[in-house]
């Protein structure tokens, strides 16, 4: 769906459970309930996210987490001339803060997102970006279509099945394409999401794979989180098709003295918050 067929209004589900009063738990999670919650949250909690973190995450800032660590500095997808006319899916763009940096460096963006009310905000701050609502395990392209794919804590935190995400990816990349996605530090699960002292006791097993679910009264899964360890996640990578060319680990700032959930400087100078995958199409 290009931006000029993108029709702004609101996107709202009345009957979804507004997740104020959700309860947490640990339980089972498929890719159809996975989805629908993720669509369902983002939605409800766009314009809340976009208003906290708009300013750190800039109109046309590309931002890997809640480090700061910048692809301007990190150069995880090239060097920034490299990017002149490459064809780049960004998945789970948000309002496409990412995608209108690559614009600016002559690349070709496409920006895709779940959420509708995400792709909204990225109308409101403007640009020529292409959008499009889709499913990341259901990518509405032919094979081939772009020389890079990119995620920021995008889609692949939320899925049930990453590995079907990864093939995705791949069967959207052209030959020797790079894919470079950040997630959840896998580590950080085994302790609590708290930015304070309190989350820097381990409260869980970082084995426990069963995903962390925020439910409504009737049990209906209002936001899901999957977790991976750090060996799943490579596993995933490779399974997918690619081969892994690093995996970043960015530490905390002197400068950055925000918290963002769970991330703060107190535990980003103990604990790595964000995971960043640099992979390739074989």
């Amino acid at each position: 769906m290009n931006q000029e067929d993108y029709a702004p209004e609101d996107a709202y589900d009345a009957e979804s459970a507004d997740g104020d009063d959700a309860e947490a738990t640990r339980r089972d999670a498929g890719e159809a309930e996975s989805s629908r919650a993720s669509r369902g949250w983002w939605d409800r909690n766009a314009d809340d996210y976009q208003s906290e973190h708009g300013a750190f995450l800039g109109d046309d800032r590309f931002v890997w987490g809640p480090e700061g660590l910048d692809e301007e500095q990190a150069a995880l997808l090239g060097p920034a001339a490299s990017l002149k006319d490459k064809d780049v899916l960004e998945i789970g763009a948000g309002a496409a803060q990412c995608s209108r940096w690559l614009a600016a460096r002559g690349a070709r963006p496409v920006a895709l997102d779940l959420s509708h009310r995400q792709l909204q905000h990225a109308l409101r701050i403007g640009g020529e970006v292409p959008l499009v609502e889709a499913d990341a395990g259901r990518l509405p392209f032919r094979d081939g279509s772009f020389d890079l794919a990119c995620s920021a804590y995008g889609a692949v935190p939320f899925v049930a099945d990453p590995v079907n995400v990864m093939r995705e990816v791949r069967r959207v990349l052209r030959p020797g394409g790079r894919w470079v996605f950040s997630v959840t530090h896998p580590l950080r699960w085994a302790f609590p999401d708290e930015p304070g002292p309190e989350g820097l006791s381990v409260a869980a097993s970082y084995f426990d794979r069963t995903p962390y679910v925020e439910q409504d009264e009737q049990g209906r899964a209002v936001y899901v989180e999957h977790h991976r360890t750090l060996g799943d996640r490579v596993r995933d990578v490779v399974a997918g098709g690619f081969r892994l060319l690093d995996l970043v680990e960015p530490e905390w700032p002197a400068w950055n003295t925000q918290e963002w959930g769970g991330w703060s400087p107190l535990r980003g100078n103990l604990i790595p918050g964000t995971a960043i995958f640099v992979c390739e199409r074989d």
